[in-house]
């Protein structure tokens, strides 16, 4: 059985992408779920046009540290 996957956070769709590429660029696997949602639903607002963002969990805490950093 595979490791589990933890959400580091839930944001925008657009904010979600440059998280993705902000880990991944440091060597952490992500996965984005709820892309569809907004898109099918045309919503961008409130919790179902969020996006969670996960990483496996023995990643989360240097995934949460590299995203507080880079929070502005």
């Amino acid at each position: 059985m595979g490791e589990r996957w933890v959400v580091v956070a839930a944001t925008l769709p657009v904010e979600a992408s440059l998280m993705k590429g902000l880990l991944e660029s440091a060597g952490i696997p992500v996965r984005l779920r709820g892309e569809a949602i907004g898109r099918l639903y045309g919503l961008n607002l409130g919790p179902l046009g969020e996006v969670e963002v996960l990483v496996p969990e023995g990643k989360a805490a240097q995934a949460r540290e590299i995203l507080e950093e880079h929070r502005g």
